[in-house]
């Protein structure tokens, strides 16, 4: 059965777990070609068998595919806490999608399969994983767990975050982070998704707030959610256009060509700046645009993880 169909069956985002793992699954297979040879998932609740200590718990099932004797872990103890965190603003939802694809996503679907194969990566090496999404306010809150229900439960809220159609909701991102920052109390990895439409008085309070995420040693990783086709590069027909904020429903009426050059020009500049101020508060910032595939961001995770364990 291929990806399509495997989509199909889950009714768009109503199995959110299920695109997850496929997206997981495509992601190894293709490790073989990068510098993380060796890692497999499947491996991740498993150690290599000592000499010595009891047979009762070898999975023989491993050792038929492999030749090598594995005993499963069942040990409670996590290795990792994560927290990650969704920006729902009105914004996140552009474009506006009736039907998602793995390869058709507005901003909060990317965002949402994207921190659900991260979960399902951290569930493999028995993380802890909470969860925070915002909009116009601190939608929802769970601490760091590891449990099934636990994980079943944020992949249901991450869903309904998709499904949502949020009108006209603006967010003070810097206020939330601020809040969140005061709920992770253990040091954690943390994973923020969002858009960054912030004004320039609030682009201060922003990085005030990620600071403060970085607080009792907890590592940031912001990544960058936007349509670069759009967003970035302008890419619109030169046909007479509405262009309506959806934050706020200001429009303004125009021709793409006759802006493209100096809007290309600001936002490229807003972005290198969003990099340098990054890269000065040593928050790593990651490029995540809707329109590729998810191999960025899960290798970030693990180098990240890597670094942080």
């Amino acid at each position: 059965m291929n990806l399509q169909n495997e989509l199909n069956k889950a009714e768009g985002f109503k199995n959110l777990g299920l695109l997850a793992k496929q997206v997981v699954e495509g992601f190894i297979a293709g490790m073989h070609k990068s510098p993380f040879h060796g890692f497999s998932a499947e491996f991740a609740e498993h150690k290599i068998y000592n000499p010595g200590e009891s047979t009762r718990h070898i999975d023989w099932k491993l050792f038929a595919k492999t030749e090598k004797l594995y005993t499963k872990r069942y040990d409670d103890e996590t290795n990792l806490r994560c927290h990650i965190i969704l920006d729902n603003s009105s914004s996140m939802h552009y474009p506006e999608l009736n039907n998602f694809s793995i390869t058709e996503l507005n901003k909060v679907g990317f965002s949402a399969l994207a921190s659900a194969a991260l979960m399902h990566m951290l569930k493999k090496q028995r993380d802890a994983v909470g969860l925070s999404i915002y909009s116009d306010a601190y939608d929802f809150y769970a601490s760091e767990k590891g449990s099934e229900r636990h994980h079943q439960m944020l992949l249901h809220e991450l869903s309904n975050a998709v499904l949502s159609k949020p009108l006209m909701k603006q967010t003070e991102t810097y206020k939330y982070l601020h809040e969140i920052a005061e709920n992770i109390h253990r040091r954690s990895l943390i994973f923020l998704f969002t858009d960054m439409f912030q004004t320039s008085e609030d682009e201060v309070k922003l990085f005030e707030a990620l600071r403060h995420l970085k607080y009792n040693k907890h590592e940031v990783v912001l990544f960058h959610v936007f349509d670069k086709e759009k967003e970035l590069n302008f890419d619109f027909d030169n046909r007479p256009k509405r262009f309506i904020d959806v934050e706020t429903g200001e429009h303004i009426n125009l021709y793409a060509d006759s802006i493209k050059e100096n809007y290309s020009k600001t936002v490229n500049n807003y972005f290198s700046n969003l990099k340098l101020k990054c890269a000065q508060y040593k928050i790593k910032y990651v490029e995540a645009d809707i329109n590729k595939n998810f191999n960025n961001i899960l290798t970030t995770y693990m180098v990240e993880r890597q670094r942080f364990v």
